[in-house]
C-alpha cells in the first residue's frame, strides 16, 4: 500500500513537473539528439524535458521522468562520464575509456547510478550482443531502487561504442504497471536509431 501512496504523489509531482518544463517531441523525424549525431523517429508523441542530465544526455517522457523516463546518452567522449557529477571531488564518476568494450557498458551504468544517485540495490539482470543503428552493441536490463524513494524500477538499455563514443539509451519505469505500460514503444523508438 505504501508503495502504491509514493507512486501516485510521483504521478501527480511528475504530471505536474512536465507540463511546466518540456517540449513536445511530435511523431516523425528527430536529429541531433542530446547534442550528438544520434537520430531517431519516434511513433509516438513524447515530451522532452528542459533539464538535462548532463552536456551529452537528453531526456524524453510520456508521463513523467518518474513515471517514464528514456535518456539519450549521445556521443560521449573518453574521458567523460554518462552524466553531470554531483561531487567530482569526494565522489567522481567512472568515465567513457578508450579502450570500452560493449560488455562495459552496463556495469559504467551501474557504477554510476550507485554513485550518484546512492542505488544500493541494483542489479543487472541480462545482457545480449544486439545491432544499434547496425553497429555492434549491446541490449541489456536492469533494476534499482533509488535512494530518495521505496521505488522498484525496471530498466531496458542498448549501447554501442562507436569511434571512442558512447550511445546509450535507456528507458526506466516503476516496475508496478510502468515499465510494462510503455515499454514498447521503447523499443519501436530503439528500432529506429541512427548514428
Amino acid at each position: 500500500m505504501k508503495k502504491l501512496s509514493i507512486l501516485i504523489a510521483l504521478s501527480i509531482g511528475a504530471t505536474a513537473a512536465t507540463a511546466m518544463a518540456n517540449s513536445l517531441v511530435s511523431p516523425g523525424p528527430r536529429e541531433k539528439i542530446a547534442r550528438s549525431t544520434l537520430a531517431a523517429v519516434p511513433a509516438y508523441e513524447w515530451n522532452k524535458l528542459s533539464r538535462r542530465g548532463g552536456k551529452f544526455v537528453e531526456i524524453w517522457t510520456i508521463d513523467g521522468d518518474e513515471l517514464n523516463k528514456v535518456a539519450f546518452y549521445g556521443g560521449i567522449p573518453v574521458g567523460e562520464p554518462l552524466f553531470r557529477e554531483a561531487d567530482k571531488k569526494e565522489a567522481p564518476l567512472p568515465r567513457v575509456t578508450s579502450n570500452m568494450l560493449i560488455t562495459d557498458i552496463p556495469p559504467l551504468l551501474e557504477s554510476s547510478y550507485r554513485i550518484q544517485l546512492g542505488t544500493s540495490q541494483m542489479t543487472i539482470d541480462s545482457q545480449e550482443p544486439t545491432l544499434v543503428a547496425g553497429r555492434k552493441g549491446i541490449k541489456f536490463t536492469y533494476s534499482f531502487v533509488r535512494r530518495d524513494d521505496e521505488v522498484q524500477r525496471k530498466g531496458e538499455a542498448v549501447g554501442a561504442v562507436v569511434g571512442n563514443r558512447l550511445y546509450l539509451v535507456t528507458y526506466e519505469a516503476p516496475a508496478i504497471h510502468f515499465f510494462e505500460k510503455d515499454v514498447e514503444k521503447f523499443r519501436q523508438l530503439v528500432t529506429t536509431l541512427k548514428i
